[in-house]
């Protein structure tokens, strides 16, 4: 790796093993503050606008999950991380567009943004492929306003209410549905965004009980989204520091 962007600088990797440690410890006291196991949490680096050797030493701390949410960003990242040798687990969380399908199935292992059932169809045929299936979570809204991403609780409509979304996702051959995502809303105290996202996970897991996955939470609120419920929490800034201006 010595003429490769994915090379790691030393001073660079103590710093991320340093804010690794800190947000490891946090997670550590959320579960037992919440009477949780450690284990039933899972962290994803959120490596976006972080060039492709912040994952290389991440994965050399022993961090398996990396989060990207730009498929123009996250395709040559992806590549440049399996050139160095290392093969993290890819989370795409970002709103996906249905023409950027094909190429992210080609590196993520599991998408987050799910919110409609012409995407999920989008998915599935772009899984073609793929020897193993696509972990989805289909994202939620938790306050109703669909022009920020996410299926509709409660809603009938055919194209964009949660449980359509759902089966959409369930009856896919090349997808695997395994629970829900939301971000808290702009505006909303994260207490109060958690707790509505906890009510519509625990109506999900009836109709869907395989489903338990729930990804909520980033660097600031992490903590509450462990509270109620969350599986996955996804950590940008808190682990890897202040974020590289967007190009």
């Amino acid at each position: 790796m010595t003429d490769s962007s994915a090379t790691v600088r030393p001073d660079r990797r103590a710093e991320l093993a340093a804010g690794l440690a800190q947000v490891r410890s946090r997670i550590d006291d959320a579960c037992a503050q919440a009477g949780r196991d450690r284990a039933e949490v899972t962290m994803i680096a959120v490596t976006k606008t972080y060039p492709a050797s912040d994952v290389v030493a991440l994965a050399g701390l022993g961090v398996t999950d990396m989060g990207e949410n730009r498929d123009q960003e996250a395709a040559g990242k992806a590549a440049e991380v399996a050139a160095a040798g290392v093969r993290p687990r890819w989370h795409f969380i970002g709103q996906l567009q249905r023409n950027k399908a094909r190429s992210v199935v080609r590196y993520a292992d599991v998408v987050h943004s799910v919110d409609s059932v012409r995407l999920a169809r989008a998915l599935a045929t772009a899984t073609v492929e793929r020897q193993a299936p696509l972990d989805a979570l289909v994202q939620v809204s938790i306050d109703g306003d669909a022009a920020r991403g996410g299926a509709l609780p409660g809603s009938a409509d055919p194209g964009a209410g949660l449980e359509p979304v759902a089966e959409a996702v369930a009856e896919a051959p090349g997808l695997r549905l395994v629970g829900l995502m939301a971000v808290a809303p702009l505006g909303w105290e994260p207490e109060r965004a958690f707790a509505r996202l906890a009510e519509v996970a625990d109506a999900f897991r009836v109709v869907h009980p395989g489903a338990t996955a729930l990804s909520a939470g980033m660097s600031g609120d992490f903590d509450i989204a462990i509270r109620y419920g969350a599986t996955h929490v996804r950590v940008g800034s808190a682990l890897l520091g202040m974020r590289p201006t967007l190009r």
